[in-house]
This record gives structure tokens, C-alpha cells and sequence, in this order.
């Protein structure tokens, strides 16, 4: 079964993903020689970047998606299906979907990174990873709900392992929903459980490397451990998890700790379609492309972002699995795409590094740019303008404004629902 999309005598691009890659190259293609088909499970654009601020009742969710057909309402070469595509026929050119089969003249596969758990099925069974909306959705859930469940708890222990937090990964992701916890725990529970005691609450950031934010400046490192520290939280380096079956969590020094909630960010893998060579896939399952973005052994298919894996003179073992990548990889695609269709040379890809930064609640932040590296409450309000700029959409920035305005004002969220499905 063919699926369903317009005959055009323009050649086909094929999409697969609309985050960060995926929808810029659209965006950059609408209107062009080419009929572009956008293809993702999710009938919007996530911002991945905010997962952590939905997951701790700080913003809405709507705030940080974006309908992909609003995005392309106007323009007549783009077409979007909904599905997950099964397999990649590269010899006819056609990719196998849920929907059906698409034919493509060019391929693009940006789907992005899911979570690694490096092997350990225990962590993968029982810890709360925060790769998609919903995933961030189901997150907050679980913390609201363990403070309801700490209210009828019997004894202490049980007490305890719904009122301790556990989360792995000391890198940006890490550092900023250990913050925003940590200050959930400071303005927010006392209020609304006044029965529980909320110094019994103890949120822990467990790190294995010997320091936080590992891609970041030493000065950045050391004033995250800083604000950290300052907020409460149990800040623990050079130590990694070994194993978890939902109630303890068993460290690599011996320790234990009681927690009903681990929240991983610890790790990222590609995600890997089949039909393409095996030999194509680099460390942490990416696709190994050259400079122009081409997957190796492959002429008209591409990769970007997160899933691909280039390697350049500073960047030897790829570059950093960031939304600024993803982004620059687009753009010069969408050219040297045009390029290829008036048979002039590619232009290879050269990162630029425009900086990097973390958030550690109200009026702390951290900031590297390539010039100058500052802290504090400058760098938040930097931290703030950044992010609510690269949200899509004029009403996801002022829900956006509005919620943190409102956070800001009163030292309140005002999203704290524990919203389930029927099963």
C-alpha cells in the first residue's frame, strides 16, 4: 500500500523527524523546487530543552509544543504524515511506514536521540526518563503522586522512599530539574502538603564523572555544585548507579539509597531505523556521515542532528548532541540541496559554537560563550531570553512569559495536575 500524497513533478524529500533538524530544513525549503514530505509520530514540534520545566509543574505543556501543520498552514509543498516509518528500502528508494510506503528522490533522517541506559534492564524497567513530552508528563505525575502517597504512609521507611528523589546524569538536563525540584520542595510543598515535614525530603544528583556540567568551564562546574548545594541538593560525584528495582538504588561505592523516583539523564542513543548498512553506526548508535551530511555509501541520503555523527578537527569524536548543531546542519543542507539541483559544489560543514548554559532555579544560572563566561542572576536572565526566543510560535512565547512571570511573582507553579489516562 502506496500512502497517500500528491503527484508532483518535483523531486521528493522526504523528512523523517521534525525536531530541531527536521523542521528547520523544512522551514528553510517551503516554497522551493522540491515537494517536501515531513514525517514524524508526533503531529507537532517538541522543545526538548524545557522537558524538565514541564516535568516539575513549572510550565504547560502546550507552551513548549507546536502544531506542525499551523507551522506550514501556507505553504503548498509540504506535506505532513503522521506515522513511524519501519524500514528504509534503499534500493527502490522507498521507506516502509505504519501508514504505508513513500518514495523519496532524497532522504534526510533526523530522528533525534531516546535514552540509553548503558545495558542495565533494571534501570530501564523502574527509572523516569524525560525525552518526550509525554515522557516529561508522566514525570510529573509520579512526583505529585508520591507526595500524596506520603500523606498515608504507614511507617517511615515507605515515607521515605516517596519523599526522596534520585537523579542521575550531572549534565545540563540533570543540573536544571535538580534546581527546579529543589525549589518545588522549597516554596511549593510546604503549602501544599502542610502535614509533611519537607526538610524529610531529600533530592540527590548523582554524578560518575568528577565533576558537574562536563562540557562546560570549570568556573561553570564548580558554581553549579555551588548554587546546588546552596538549594538543598545532595550533590554526588565519581559515583554511578549499578542498579535499581524501583524502591533502592545501589551505588557503585556500596551505598543505598531509598527512592521511589530516579529520574535518568544520564545517557542518549541514536535513533536507528533499519534497512540502512550496519556499518554506518558510530558510538552511541549514530549514523556516521561525511561533511556535507551524506551517510557513508549513500549519494541521496542524509542525516542531522543528534543522529549523525561527523567528525571534524575539533570535534574528533562528533559534535555535541545540542540543538544549535542540529540547527546549522539544516541550514547548510537546505543549500547544498539547492546546490545539487543546479549541479554547483557542496559546501562542507563547520560548527560554530556559539555557547553553552544551565539554569539552577530563580536567579542562578550559568553561561559559556565563546568571548565571555559569567554567573548568576545576569546569566538566568540570559538563560530566559535565549530559550523563550527559540520557542516557536507567538503564543507558545507569551504562555511561556506568563508562566514564568507568574512563577517568578508569587514563588508558585500553578500546574501542579496529576493528569492519567484510563488504561
Amino acid at each position: 500500500m502506496t500512502v497517500n500524497i500528491p503527484p508532483s513533478q518535483q523531486k521528493r524529500l522526504v523528512i523523517i523527524g521534525s525536531g530541531f533538524a527536521g523542521l528547520k530544513l523544512a522551514q528553510k525549503l517551503k516554497n522551493s523546487v522540491f515537494q517536501i514530505v515531513l514525517i514524524d509520530k508526533y503531529n507537532y514540534h517538541q522543545f526538548q530543552p524545557l522537558f524538565y520545566q514541564v516535568a516539575t509543574s513549572g510550565i504547560e505543556p502546550s507552551a513548549i509544543s507546536f502544531p506542525l501543520r499551523k507551522i506550514f498552514q501556507k505553504v503548498k509543498n509540504v506535506f505532513i504524515r503522521i506515522t513511524e516509518v519501519t524500514f528504509i528500502d534503499t534500493e527502490k528508494q522507498i521507506i516502509n511506514t505504519t501508514l504505508g510506503n513513500i518514495y523519496y528522490d532524497y532522504l534526510v533522517v533526523a530522528t533525534g536521540a531516546n535514552t540509553s541506559y548503558f545495558g542495565m534492564k533494571s534501570l530501564e524497567e523502574h527509572s523516569l526518563p524525560m525525552k518526550t513530552t509525554e515522557e516529561a508528563l508522566n514525570l510529573r505525575n509520579s512526583i505529585l503522586q508520591n507526595f500524596e502517597d506520603a500523606l498515608s504512609c504507614k511507617n517511615e521507611t515507605d515515607r521515605e522512599g516517596h519523599l526522596n528523589i534520585t537523579v542521575v546524569g550531572g549534565g545540563p538536563t540533570g543540573v536544571e530539574v535538580s534546581g527546579a525540584l529543589a525549589e518545588m520542595k522549597k516554596f511549593v510543598i510546604p503549602k501544599d502538603f502542610k502535614e509533611l515535614d519537607s526538610s524529610k525530603i531529600h533530592i540527590y544528583l548523582l554524578e560518575a564523572a568528577n565533576k558537574l556540567l562536563n562540557g562546560m568551564s570549570e568556573i561553570a562546574s564548580l558554581k553549579a555544585k555551588i548554587f546546588l548545594k546552596s538549594l538543598g541538593v545532595e550533590v554526588i560525584t565519581n559515583t554511578a548507579v549499578t542498579n535499581y528495582d524501583g524502591k533502592t538504588v545501589e551505588l557503585s561505592d556500596g551505598k543505598k539509597i531509598i527512592s521511589n523516583t530516579l529520574i535518568w539523564t544520564a545517557g542518549i542513543k541514536g535513533n536507528i531505523i533499519n534497512g540502512l548498512n550496519s556499518d554506518i553506526l558510530g558510538k552511541g548508535n549514530r549514523i556516521k556521515v561525511n561533511r556535507y551530511n551524506q551517510i557513508q555509501g549513500y549519494e541521496n541520503i542524509f542525516a542531522l542532528g543528534d543522529i549523525a555523527l561527523m567528525t571534524e578537527e575539533k570535534y574528533p569524536n562528533g559534535h555535541p548532541q545540542v540543538a544549535q548543531v542540529a540547527i546549522q546542519q539544516a541550514r547548510l543542507l537546505a543549500k547544498n540541496l539547492l546546490r545539487i539541483q543546479f549541479n554547483k559544489p557542496l559546501q562542507p560543514f563547520k560548527y560554530k559554537n556559539f555557547g553553552s548554559m544551565a539554569t539552577i532555579g530563580r536567579n542562578r544560572a550559568v553561561v559559556d560563550f565563546p568571548f565571555v563566561r559569567f554567573q548568576g542572576i545576569f546569566a538566568w536572565f540570559v538563560w530566559m531570553f535565549v530559550h523563550l526566543m527559540s520557542i516557536v510560535g507567538v503564543k507558545n512565547r507569551l504562555l511561556l512569559f506568563i508562566n514564568w512571570f507568574w512563577n517568578y511573582v508569587t514563588y508558585d507553579q500553578s500546574l501542579r495536575l496529576i493528569i492519567r489516562t484510563k488504561k
